[in-house]
């Protein structure tokens, strides 16, 4: 997508995991303030207090459970806090359960520790979602995590507190498995709130890294601000990595993560109609294209797109779709939109597409879409 720019194209990316909403005036100020009063140094490794003074009213507001500070870590980005998690945590032998589709990093992070992921296919005929049996299936001795993400990055799909309670229950008879809980989309759902694993059985608190940050709710995607509350053995392995690696966020972005979490959520519900209409527009067009097909995607902003009705046909130039690989190529080529391929994801074929960009934008792409999925034979 950036080659096509850079010849002169215009382009729609309905790739990128951010938003295109701004960051409130009142976090980018209190950014500004941070450096005008030289608060530009080094912090403790794990955040300041008062960041992790916010975060701690956060989850206690949210998910009902209290964390002391040093159950609390702060990182430049959630990316980093997984890592850390991984490494502290991960052996050779060792296995980590992700379910798919999931977001592209969880993998090859494992991976990168030496051990493997073991993945469990969740197919769209039970909502993208694991299931208990399928979770209990995929465990053994060498189970160290289990990785959920609600609301799913890339389908959108909203776990329900008893499906997570129902997917808990089971790690009851595996009490060595910890879980790793990403809930950076949290609070962007539309008919069911979302909930962490941690509300459902806050007796596991032990046994659960929450993991979150700023940079989707609050469209601080820059900032680099990720955080994790988890057990206190756990929170300090993960200080000791990062001791070693980048040591501090940036001093400044801390004191506006901290704004933004301690502030209300007043800003959220406009933006919650809009994603919601942004959605039901793309989800719309895809079901009015003959060989695509979605359903509606309960959080997030990305839908999750079933092309198995596209394979096999021809492009104009006599090429035939093979996957959602070339899907994707072809609709950047031909359309000048930009989509992830459901491979990338590990549950193929699909599209994801993300409606974080305007209305106009999106239905200018939807559009172009339609127009090259018609050229297809």
């Amino acid at each position: 997508m950036r080659e096509l720019a850079e010849q002169g194209r215009k382009v729609i990316n309905l790739g990128e995991g951010e938003l295109d909403f701004s960051t409130p005036d009142y976090v980018k100020r209190s950014g500004i303030e941070a450096i005008e009063n030289d608060f530009t140094k080094y912090t403790e490794v794990t955040g300041i207090d008062e960041l992790k003074s916010a975060i701690a009213f956060k989850l206690s507001r949210d998910s009902g459970v209290d964390y002391a500070k040093e159950q609390i870590i702060a990182a430049s980005g959630g990316k980093q806090i997984i890592f850390n998690a991984m490494l502290a945590t991960l052996d050779a032998d060792d296995e980590v359960v992700i379910p798919a589709p999931y977001w592209v990093s969880y993998p090859d992070i494992v991976r990168l520790t030496g051990a493997t992921p073991v993945i469990v296919e969740c197919d769209r005929d039970q909502g993208f979602k694991l299931t208990p049996w399928g979770l209990r299936e995929a465990l053994n001795t060498n189970t160290r995590w289990l990785i959920l993400n609600s609301p799913n990055n890339p389908t959108g799909a909203v776990y329900s507190r008893d499906e997570l309670s129902a997917l808990l229950d089971v790690l009851d008879d595996f009490p060595n498995i910890l879980v790793l809980a990403d809930d950076i989309y949290e609070h962007l759902t539309y008919e069911m709130p979302g909930i962490s694993p941690v509300a459902c059985r806050p007796d596991l608190a032990e046994r659960i890294l929450t993991v979150n940050g700023v940079s989707k709710l609050y469209a601080m995607t820059g900032w680099r601000i990720g955080y994790a509350a988890g057990p206190e053995w756990l929170i300090k392995a993960m200080t000791t990595l990062q001791s070693q690696s980048t040591t501090s966020a940036a001093s400044m972005c801390q004191v506006a993560a901290g704004v933004a979490l301690e502030n209300s959520l007043d800003f959220l519900e406009p933006r919650l109609t809009e994603l919601r209409e942004r959605r039901d527009l793309v989800v719309a067009a895809i079901k009015a294209i003959d060989g695509l097909d979605c359903d509606t995607p309960g959080g997030a902003f990305y839908v999750y797109v079933d092309c198995r009705g596209l394979m096999g046909r021809r492009t104009p130039a006599g090429d035939a779709l093979e996957s959602d690989v070339d899907l994707a190529a072809y609709l950047a080529s031909e359309a000048g939109v930009g989509v992830v391929p459901g491979t990338a994801f590990g549950l193929a074929p699909y599209l994801r597409l993300a409606y974080g960009l305007s209305r106009e934008d999106i239905e200018r792409a939807m559009g172009q879409i339609t127009e090259a999925c018609a050229a297809l034979s």
